[in-house]
């Protein structure tokens, strides 16, 4: 490790910094390589293996190359990314890299949303897409998606052949090469328009659109692609956020720029009440994400993804139903870890709703799957984390395509004197009461033990301990991909195996356990 240090020191941009910091700090960059997690290589931005700065973005980078050159796949790949700090710098490295080994970079000219660079890969027939984001994650961190030909983020066992190179060139990653004598191929314009184009599929017949909206990106990606979108749906009553529409790595105006948390709707509830708006909506900043509020009697109501993602799908196959859209092998797709009411809403419409796990990459390969198949047809995907699919043009969750089908479906209901909150209780009236949680552990990131390994390893077994706090029925582990009842009876689970544990418990309720892909944190659904 203090050879690879050594190489960090010779940077003249990270001496100071290494030099400052403590030998924790330093194991902690230096003792392991930057992983994909369940959005990508996230991480801080610093100096080390284990970060995300222009080093590790060419090594990822030359595994992603030397991959297409391997696969003899299309040389190209379409490069997007969002409004943090370095992110159009890393956007950059990663071209530069491209270019070195003669695949076309296709750059986009300006920071645009996660699911339009999904959406670009096909649009463009490339071999693969690179996402410089951290989501949403605080504004200290960036991080690194990559998506393959149709579009979807790559699985774990995808993205093997990349981890292999990075391992297998570690140690001379502060002189992996670039090309600096050639240039990517700038796009904008053009993808984007194209993009919009396909949304108008979300597009009903309803007129006049006279809904009230108030709209923040949360100083990211959204900004652009929504306002246009919005516009061209025929929503005129539309409120930008003014302050949180300045695109800033900062995020200036709240702690963490998450549409999962209430608080990051502040400043937009502030201007909802002034313009007595009856939508609140939010993205975070690769826009993929999208959070709601909704004015129901005087108050602002917020759904959480269970409760819009129910409400989202009862809408789509609503739809799909009153224009005999609906067929047969219809399928709805969700992550264990995301609400049983979307299956029971699925059942009341006789299609199936499949589970896959936690990522939505996921749902991506089930997708693709099934269109190369022709087997199943896709209407709808979603997780508990905010993130859904109403059509399958992207292949990653997309804000953009739920912010217009959350506003379509409100407008639906405003013209019957009635909000969104009406419509989540008539479901629950049908389907019954569906509540949830999530709860996050935040674990010490410097710690000599690995506490997120221990805690796992505690949830797998039938101790007293457990069994005393829950009406446990039966444990999912997913590592072993094995379901053990209380009486010792085991049965395989058919997901890939994952380091994911679920408990079965009594009156159809369950709680599940996983490490964050992204984080020192457990979280517990």
């Amino acid at each position: 490790m203090q050879a690879q240090i050594n190489k960090w020191l010779q940077i003249d941009q990270y001496k100071n910094e290494l030099n400052q910091a403590s030998q924790a700090e330093l194991d902690n960059r230096f003792n392991q390589l930057i992983n994909f997690g369940t959005g990508g290589m996230r991480e801080v931005m610093a100096a080390g293996t284990n970060r995300m700065n222009p080093y590790t973005v060419r090594l990822a980078t030359t595994g992603l190359a030397k991959q297409i050159i391997h696969d003899q796949k299309s040389k190209k790949v379409v490069i997007s990314y969002d409004t943090r700090h370095h992110s159009k710098e890393f956007a950059k490295e990663a071209a530069m890299t491209l270019l070195y080994y003669g695949i076309e970079a296709i750059l986009f000219e300006e920071a645009r949303p996660t699911p339009m660079l999904s959406f670009a890969v096909r649009y463009y027939e490339a071999a693969a897409g690179i996402m410089i984001t951290a989501s949403h994650n605080p504004k200290q961190y960036n991080g690194y998606k990559l998506y393959g030909e149709d579009g979807g983020q790559l699985t774990p066992e995808a993205v093997s052949f990349v981890r292999q190179v990075m391992e297998d060139n570690l140690m001379q990653i502060t002189e992996m090469p670039v090309a600096r004598d050639k240039k990517p191929t700038m796009v904008l314009k053009e993808v984007e328009a194209a993009y919009l184009t396909k949304l108008t599929r979300l597009k009903s017949a309803k007129s006049p659109r006279d809904l009230s909206i108030v709209y923040t990106p949360l100083h990211g990606t959204g900004l652009v692609p929504i306002e246009k979108a919005l516009k061209q749906f025929g929503y005129t009553n539309v409120y930008l956020e003014k302050t949180q529409a300045i695109q800033d790595g900062d995020f200036p105006t709240v702690q963490f720029p998450n549409p999962e948390e209430k608080v990051a709707f502040e400043l937009a509830e502030k201007l909802g009440h002034e313009k007595n708006a009856q939508l609140l909506i939010a993205t975070d900043p690769d826009a993929d994400r999208l959070g709601v509020a909704v004015l129901h009697e005087g108050k602002y109501h917020y759904l959480t993804g269970n409760q819009l993602g129910a409400l989202l799908l009862h809408y789509k196959l609503t739809l799909l139903k009153e224009t005999d859209a609906l067929k047969q092998n219809s399928v709805a797709i969700k992550t264990i870890v995301t609400s049983e009411l979307g299956r029971k809403i699925a059942e009341s419409f006789d299609i199936t709703m499949e589970d896959t796990l936690t990522g939505f990459k996921y749902i991506s390969e089930k997708i693709e799957a099934y269109d190369k198949l022709k087997e199943k047809t896709f209407v709808f995907g979603y997780e508990e984390s905010y993130g859904y699919l109403l059509e399958d043009f992207a292949r990653d969750k997309d804000a953009i395509q739920a912010a217009v089908a959350v506003s379509e479906m409100a407008q639906n209901y405003s013209d019957t004197g009635r909000t969104l909150v009406d419509g989540l209780n008539d479901l629950y009236e049908t389907h019954g009461y569906y509540k949830e949680a999530l709860i996050s552990i935040e674990l010490d990131p410097l710690s000599d033990t690995d506490e997120v390994a221990a805690l796992m390893e505690r949830f797998k077994h039938q101790s007293e301990e457990i069994l005393n706090s829950f009406s446990l029925l039966a444990i999912e582990n997913y590592s072993t991909s094995e379901k053990t009842t209380l009486d010792g009876k085991v049965t395989p689970l058919t997901l890939p195996q994952e380091n994911v544990i679920k408990y079965e418990l009594e009156n159809d309720s369950w709680i599940c356990f996983r490490p964050s892909g992204t984080e020192p944190k457990i979280k517990m659904y």
